[in-house]
């Protein structure tokens, strides 16, 4: 099969897992959907016309080739092209009357595992045009912090932005503890963290007000920024200084189910953080500095591209088309 060649110089490198999310059917079916948080960020960035290098590798099993199909498809570019030996990881997604996805995990010996720092940091160092990394999810859990921490550790040491998306997985681990320092330890390294309510409380900061909590965990780590979603209430973004801004949806949103909503959320968020005249000045990527119209922006197009997510069943990342379409009808309006 021919897959169009990437058009865009790579701007973000992605790390992390890719899986077959199966998802439970009201009649008890499980139905096969691409899935994985850092897999549906990078098809959501590719989707949205960000030049995009995924890191890790797929397997050559019927799942692999179509995870690899998918990202090609979206204008993603591998930095693994031969494919992986082992089998592909596995997730059991129920989702509940609400549309509220839960997840079960097989991830033993699996193909998107299969990577080492150096790795990771050589495929990095050959894309003259990178300006940040991002990670977070299942990449996070302890028996992979070896491979991801001395990762992000020279990322920020190059200078490139680093973001964590902590969207924590407690079912996966046996020892919560250990988890938990372990993605506070990733959040040590990030520039930009994205975290949710749910995050925050299994983190530990279980403030009543989420933007509380979100504020006690500025205080416990240097990351520069903290975007927080808050379901349908929409998200906001804080800064080091503790300055807010929040954002919802102007219009009522129909779910189908939240499958894949905060990472279109992050892609989002991405995209708008590229585009700012702030970032295209700089030459170090911590030197970053917004302002109030760059922070709305950044919000208005995560929330778009989260809301046209969880219209469609599964973690369907919508188009660049598609979010300036929404935007142009039903901006999400600043609270």
């Amino acid at each position: 099969m021919v897959f169009p060649s990437p058009t865009h110089d790579v701007q973000i490198a992605t790390a992390g897992e890719a899986l077959i999310d199966l998802i439970q059917e009201a009649d008890g079916r499980l139905r096969p959907c691409d899935g994985g948080a850092v897999y549906n960020l990078t098809r959501a960035l590719g989707l949205q016309d960000v030049g995009t290098l995924y890191l890790n590798p797929l397997s050559r099993d019927r799942f692999g080739r179509g995870l690899a199909e998918g990202v090609t498809r979206a204008g993603v570019r591998l930095a693994r092209s031969e494919p992986a030996h082992q089998p592909t990881s596995l997730a059991v997604v129920s989702v509940d009357d609400a549309g509220k996805a839960s997840y079960s995990f097989y991830r033993d010996g699996v193909a998107d595992r299969q990577v080492d720092a150096t790795q990771l940091n050589a495929a990095c160092a050959a894309q003259t045009g990178l300006r940040a990394v991002v990670t977070g999810c299942l990449a996070l859990v302890p028996e992979d912090a070896h491979k991801y921490l001395p990762w992000l550790q020279e990322q920020h040491a190059a200078g490139r932005l680093v973001v964590v998306d902590a969207n924590l997985r407690p079912a996966i681990v046996p020892d919560m503890p250990a988890y938990r320092a372990s993605v506070l330890a990733a959040l040590q390294m990030a520039d930009l963290v994205k975290v949710s309510d749910d995050d925050l409380a299994l983190l530990g900061f279980d403030q009543p007000d989420p933007l509380e909590a979100a504020r006690a965990l500025l205080d416990h780590t240097p990351t520069r920024w903290i975007a927080v979603t808050l379901g349908p209430r929409g998200a906001a973004l804080i800064n080091r200084n503790g300055q807010t801004w929040r954002a919802a949806e102007s219009q009522p949103v129909t779910v189908v189910d939240t499958v894949g909503a905060g990472d279109c959320f992050l892609a989002g968020l991405l995209v708008a953080l590229l585009e700012r005249p702030a970032m295209q000045s700089i030459g170090h990527a911590r030197q970053l500095q917004l302002n109030g119209a760059d922070v709305e922006a950044m919000l208005a197009q995560a929330i778009a591209s989260a809301s046209l997510c969880v219209m469609r069943t599964g973690c369907q990342p919508p188009t660049r088309q598609e979010v300036l379409q929404r935007l142009a009808q039903s901006r999400p309006a600043l609270a």
